[in-house]
Formats: structure tokens, sequence, C-alpha cells
């Protein structure tokens, strides 16, 4: 783990380099689709998953009723992978971007949990990988502009909680990275350029491609609250395809 904290300039840092493609064209959502198979979806019985629009650029997620989520994932599929994106959510959703999904959102999730006790860029076992891993190394308190390291974890926080109102801009698009190799997989994740996160999976529980997606969590009444999303790009690594 990175012990201090990289620099950031004011645009956001880029990932963007050599064999980076794009996945979103910035006014449709071609290329992807919604899924009402997770169990975020259970409020409307499985028929809708969330509200996923185009607007100013970016791919905007929100509940379509109050309670009722789901995820959207790229129609092509993935194996060994680096993902980047930029991302300006509201301070209140619960969101994800999902590592090799299935439809029904069976994942390793790099957690967007950008609300009150939350986190950033860990990493989480969703679905049939019943919450294992599950490895963060800081929580949000009440406001977003606090962050309070975790105890006792395997993974060092590289950004000092005094640090973190400079580091992460709320309210401006900031980058979120993360790469998936091998199975079992190697999962490392980067907020702003910096890495936060890696785990290394012992076991071969889940399958060696999938889909990239993105989640509205169920729950609560957040049909007015969004989480917003642009410039998401892929590399592909290997020669898993």
């Amino acid at each position: 783990m990175l012990a201090s904290i990289l620099s950031v300039p004011g645009s956001v840092a880029s990932a963007a380099d050599d064999g980076f493609v794009s996945l979103f064209d910035g006014r449709t959502l071609s290329g992807w689709h919604v899924s009402a198979r997770t169990g975020h979806s259970s409020a409307s019985r499985h028929q809708s998953g969330g509200r996923w629009v185009v607007d100013d650029g970016a791919i905007v997620g929100s509940q379509d009723v109050p309670g009722n989520g789901g995820i959207i994932l790229t129609d092509d599929s993935f194996g060994d992978f680096e993902v980047a994106l930029e991302m300006k959510n509201d301070f209140g959703p619960d969101s994800g971007l999902f590592l090799r999904s299935t439809e029904d959102g069976t994942a390793w999730q790099a957690m967007i949990d950008y609300h009150s006790g939350g986190n950033l860029m860990g990493v989480y076992g969703e679905g049939a990988l019943g919450g294992k891993p599950s490895v963060s190394n800081f929580k949000f308190g009440k406001l977003v502009t606090e962050i309070v390291p975790v105890p006792g974890t395997p993974v060092g926080l590289p950004v000092a909680p005094k640090d973190w109102p400079a580091f992460w801009r709320h309210g401006q698009w900031n980058e979120l990275r993360a790469r998936i190799v091998g199975n079992p997989p190697t999962i490392t994740t980067w907020i702003n350029g910096t890495k936060f996160v890696e785990v290394h999976e012992t076991e071969s529980r889940h399958a060696d491609t999938g889909k990239i997606a993105l989640q509205v969590h169920g729950g609560g009444d957040f049909t007015k609250q969004y989480v917003r999303y642009r410039a998401i790009r892929v590399k592909r690594l290997g020669s898993a395809k």
C-alpha cells in the first residue's frame, strides 16, 4: 500500500493511456443494458432495475420508485481488465462498480458507498460471493469531508484524514479506477491516481469473465438523489478477452 498521498492536479487524474477504449459515448446508453434481477430490484418485484438516463454527458442513475434500484451492465464481457471512470454522485445514495458481473449482480464490487458509514474503493463480494471479501480502509463520518480509518484492516489508508477534504473534491468530478486479473483474482483500486486497496483472493469462486456494471442500491427512498458517471473506459489485460 502507498504510505503517502500523491499530488492531484486541478483536473481529474487520467488513466487514458494506450490501450484504454471508451465504454460510453456521452450521448446514449448504447452498449449498456439494465438488469432487474438483483436483490436491489425487489421493490418492483424485479420488473424494473432503477432509472438510468444520460444527462449532460454522464450516465445518471437513481431509484425509479422508492426502494427500487438495480444495475446497468455492459453488453460486452471482460476477463482481465482495468476500468476507469469519473464520478460526481450525491452524498447519500449507495452505488458500486461491479467487476465480472452476472445479470443477477454476482461480482467483485469496487465499493462506491458514498454515504455516512460507507467508503470508496473498498472491495466486496457481491451476490453469490456472500459478502467475501469485505475490505476497506476508511469509513465516512456524518459529512463527506470526514473519514475515519478502519482499525485492524490489512490495507493501510494512504491519505491522512486531515488531507481528505483537499484530496477528494465533493461536487466535482473525481476519478475511480479498478483492476482485476487472474482467477482467483487480484483486485486493485485507485482514487484520483492514488492506490487504495489490493485484495488477493485464494479460491476460484466465480467466472473468469463477466460484465462491468454500475449499481443503484435498493432500500430507503433515493428517487431524488443521483449517481453520475462519465468518461468510462476499459483496458483489456493479458490474454483474457
